[in-house]
């Protein structure tokens, strides 16, 4: 079976995420021991006890999902799943699908993203970002009153995420972000509201942050990777382990290009897809973008199983 492997982001985890599978697949077990012991505290205890609180705090959220879609990969690939032909990753997803493509060890990979959560957290004042859904409206629409925002304001505003069509989110100073809502909302938006977010992810504010991160990664091995991984900046699979490591750095401060890297993909022929990690957010934004790409989640024992049985059915 031909299939795309896809990581997602901060925003799935959940008190109790994979306590179903635990039992079955002692992967899950294992992958969080070892990520465990290379942060220093149980991180297996903290996704099953809580509190929510501590689990969205940005430095936590970061190893815990790339620790949760590692441990589902691992499971997959232990229990005759197929390996992708290639992989991708929503932000922070993209470190995961790095780790499981041999990139990064796991232990590297987790205390990599706990550094970027704090690097991104620190680096605007509480309070001075924020960042905004906007529905229904064209991604060029949005661009041009952003535009004449970031001009009448002289404050930093700019599209972010770019998830799937009439889906997009945007960053910046807190006071653009309130400015642009009205116009946003003239110009024919469904919806454009707050997210109850900590920093603004993925724009030019992250600089700092991005800075703070080349550095932890200068000392960090990279090798390349076993399935090509497409990164988000170029929005193709690098194979050389500098360049990885160079557009990670840049990723920190940059567009999430969602339904870009999807449409690559389907553009190449490929027409399934699994998402490993506790939700379905993905699998979401795919039926959104093209639903001829069947995306499978396997976040559910249920639905994990079902996955395993789908790519075997198709090999």
């Amino acid at each position: 079976m031909a299939y795309a492997a896809f990581f997602p982001g901060q925003g799935s985890q959940t008190v109790g995420m994979l306590a179903d599978l635990l039992p079955v697949y002692t992967e899950i077990e294992s992958t969080f021991a070892e990520a465990s012991e290379a942060l220093g505290y149980d991180l297996w205890a903290l996704a099953q006890q809580g509190p929510t609180e501590a689990l969205s705090q940005t430095e936590v959220t970061q190893p815990l999902m790339l620790t949760a879609g590692v441990a589902l990969f691992r499971a997959w690939t232990a229990h005759d799943g197929p390996l992708p032909q290639v992989m991708a990753g929503h932000s922070l997803g993209e470190y995961t699908a790095l780790t499981c493509a041999g990139t990064l060890s796991l232990a590297d990979a987790v205390r990599v993203v706990r550094a970027r959560g704090q690097f991104m957290q620190s680096a605007v004042p509480a309070g001075t970002g924020a960042m905004a859904a906007v529905i229904g409206l064209d991604d060029a629409l949005i661009e041009e009153v952003l535009a004449q925002v970031a001009l009448d304001t002289g404050r930093v505003i700019e599209a972010v995420n770019y998830n799937a069509p009439g889906q997009l989110v945007i960053a910046g100073h807190a006071e653009a972000v309130e400015a642009a809502l009205p116009g946003l909302k003239a110009a024919g938006a469904k919806r454009a509201l707050p997210l109850p977010v900590s920093a603004p992810f993925h724009c030019a504010l992250m600089r700092p942050a991005a800075e703070q991160l080349a550095s932890v990664l200068a000392d960090v091995s990279f090798q390349a990777p076993v399935v090509p991984v497409v990164q988000n900046v170029s929005l193709r699979p690098e194979t050389d382990p500098d360049v990885i490591r160079a557009q990670l750095v840049t990723q920190t401060y940059s567009p999430v290009r969602w339904t870009d890297t999807v449409r690559q993909l389907i553009d190449l022929g490929l027409t399934r897809a699994v998402e490993f990690g506790p939700g379905a957010v993905l699998s979401g934004l795919v039926k959104r973008i093209d639903p001829t790409l069947a995306c499978l989640p396997t976040g559910q024992l249920a639905a994990f199983d079902e996955a395993i049985k789908q790519s075997k059915e198709c090999v």
